[in-house]
Formats: C-alpha cells, sequence, structure tokens
C-alpha cells in the first residue's frame, strides 16, 4: 500500500512525511549534474557539499529559486530521487501534499504539481507554506482568533494574518535567508577585495549574522581568494560589519512583516497583541530577528519550538487526515485557496 506524503519543497531544503511514521528525510534542495551527459550525481547533502569544490562540468544546481521552479526538468529529476529514497517505486505510486509559498502564480503551482506527479505521485495537493506552518506550531487556526505566521525561508518571506481557517491578510516578498548569504558575499568582496563561496557565507551568517545590535565582542576569521592576486587570503570579519552587510535583505523580510500587521482588522490586531506573532522558517533563526522584528512592529514576535520543521509537520498534520481537510488545499489550476 503506497504511502501517502507531505513535502515541504522549500528553497534551501526539502524535508518529507510519511503518514503514520513523521519525518522521513531531511535533504538540502541541491542536485548535481554532470552537465556533458546529463547524469545526475548525487542530491542532497551529498550534492551541497559539493558546492564550490566540483570540475566544470559538474554544476550542483537549487532547482527553486525564490519559491519557484527555475528548471522543470531537474525539479522533476529530484522529486523523483526524493520519492525513491522513501520507498515509492510504479507500484508504489502516494498521494502528495506539497507546501508552497502563498504567493506563487498558478503557471507555477501547475508546474509543482506537474512536476510530483511526472516523478511518481498517484495525486498532488498544495497547501500553503504559512498555513502549514501554522498548523504545524499548533496554533487554533479554525477558531476566531487572529493567528499570524512569518515564514522566512531560503528565498520568500511569507506572513499570513490566519483567522477561522481563512487567510485575512497576506504580504510576501521574494527575499530570503540566501539574500543573506549574497549580502555577505557582496560585502567582503568591495570592502576586503576578496570572493568567498555560498557556504562559506552561510557559516558566517550562523556564527557573526544579527538582525539586532549585540553586545558580544566575537569576530571570526574568514579565508577567500583575492580578486586581484587570485591568492588565497584571510580577514577578520566582526557581528557589526555583517550586521550592516545584512540590513538590506533583512529591512526587506521586516518591512513585509509590518506591512501585513498593517492590514489587520482591529479586532484581529488586539488578539495579535496578546498571541504575538510566530516565527518559522530557517531564515528566522538569524540571531535577534524575533527582537528586531518585536522592535518595529509593537507585537511580541516568539521564534517556535521547531522552526525548520512546522511547515513540514503542519503538511503532515494535513496528511494524516487527509479526507476531511479538502477545504485546506490550493487550487493549482486557478485562483488559490479561499480568502476571508
Amino acid at each position: 500500500m503506497a504511502r501517502d506524503l507531505a513535502i515541504d519543497l522549500g528553497t534551501a531544503n526539502t524535508l518529507v512525511y510519511a503518514r503514520g511514521e513523521g519525518i522521513v528525510l531531511n535533504e538540502p534542495s541541491v542536485i548535481a549534474l554532470n552537465s556533458r551527459s546529463g547524469e545526475v550525481l548525487a542530491m542532497g547533502h551529498e550534492a551541497w557539499q559539493m558546492i564550490g569544490r566540483t570540475p566544470s562540468y559538474i554544476v550542483a544546481v537549487r532547482p527553486l529559486r525564490k519559491g519557484a521552479i527555475t528548471d522543470f526538468e531537474v525539479t522533476q529529476r529530484m522529486i523523483r530521487l526524493l520519492l525513491q529514497r522513501v520507498g515509492v517505486s510504479r507500484l508504489n505510486r502516494p498521494r502528495v501534499v506539497i507546501c508552497v509559498p502563498s504567493a506563487i502564480t498558478a503557471v507555477e503551482r501547475r508546474a509543482v504539481t506537474e512536476a510530483a506527479r511526472r516523478a511518481g505521485a498517484a495525486d498532488a495537493r498544495l497547501i500553503e507554506q504559512p498555513v502549514a506552518a501554522a498548523i504545524g506550531a499548533d496554533l487554533p487556526i479554525n477558531e476566531p482568533i487572529g493567528n499570524m505566521v512569518v515564514d522566512i525561508g531560503g528565498g520568500t518571506t511569507e506572513s499570513a494574518l490566519i483567522s477561522l481557517g481563512g487567510v485575512v491578510a497576506l504580504e510576501a516578498v521574494r527575499v530570503g535567508s540566501f539574500d543573506i548569504d549574497n549580502a555577505i558575499q557582496g560585502y567582503i568582496r568591495r570592502e576586503y577585495g576578496i570572493a568567498i563561496g555560498e557556504r562559506t557565507a552561510e557559516e558566517i551568517k550562523i556564527v557573526l549574522g544579527s538582525a539586532y545590535p549585540t553586545d558580544g565582542e566575537v569576530s571570526a576569521e574568514v579565508r577567500g581568494r583575492e580578486l586581484m592576486s587570485g591568492l588565497p587570503k584571510t580577514v577578520v570579519l566582526t557581528p557589526d560589519e555583517v550586521r550592516v552587510a545584512i540590513e538590506e535583505p533583512v529591512t526587506a523580510m521586516v518591512d513585509s512583516v509590518v506591512s501585513c500587521l498593517a492590514q489587520a482588522p482591529p479586532e484581529l490586531a488586539q488578539d495579535l497583541i496578546v498571541q504575538g506573532v510566530h516565527l518559522v522558517g530557517g531564515g528566522g533563526m538569524l540571531g535577534g530577528m524575533d527582537l528586531r522584528l518585536t522592535v518595529e512592529s509593537d507585537v511580541p514576535v516568539r521564534r517556535v519550538n521547531s522552526p525548520l520543521e512546522s511547515v513540514v509537520l503542519g503538511a503532515g498534520k494535513v496528511i494524516e487526515h487527509y479526507e476531511s481537510v479538502q477545504a485546506i488545499f490550493m487550487d493549482d489550476a486557478g485562483g488559490g485557496r479561499r480568502r476571508r
């Protein structure tokens, strides 16, 4: 018998939840290809470790950018490999629920479901990531209470106000944690004349990155390639420098959240002062992001207990009760799910 699956198809990471089992796979959304033959060499963690370390004919590709499919064929191949890893075969075709950004277009929605069906799914349905995150965080989304979720992923930041099972207000910007990594790379290139890779930028973000001033005196050595000489070079970065470097993408994220809050009806706005805003997603783990949002919005912002897994856990709850929650799915052919 086929296992029903929930997939959080993220720009940065892809997680899979199997009905009755829980999370069975958590891998970076990366696939390594031989550009000469088209052969898939690796996927997930193995492919991620190849980034910046391969011959020119081996390319590590992220088939999703800014929450959207940029390479349909590669995405289809990645989904097929994901399904194979969790035991899906031609004789064992599951129903699949896929989490996607709320703001993706009808064309992008069709591309996701078509990729899943061609990869081996018997049926593919879509659910909005913020809604799935709210379910995963155990928020009472079907009650007449304002519940707000901010989901900061690799390529998008989405803020959704949910009440009585519907999205009351939504604000999305295609800025995410990868934009923070890019900002760090750009700053080091401009200020020090050094090129660093994607993985190094991510490590700097984790160690030194903060959306709000800190009292720490921690600094870190950064190694890269000097642009003028082409030789290896080491510089020392401070948290203050990194905060300056990432201010532009962080501000875009914060402004998006504040804009969503401004759309809240008065009664639901009152609820948020008590309930607070719930922060999920890998980008939400940036140091000081919850405090920065609290200060700029005057509403308490709290990081949930499992920010990386909230979306797929919510979709997992949906797959566990698949027959009774049909109204929660997006329409992959048209205008999305119901709004209140």
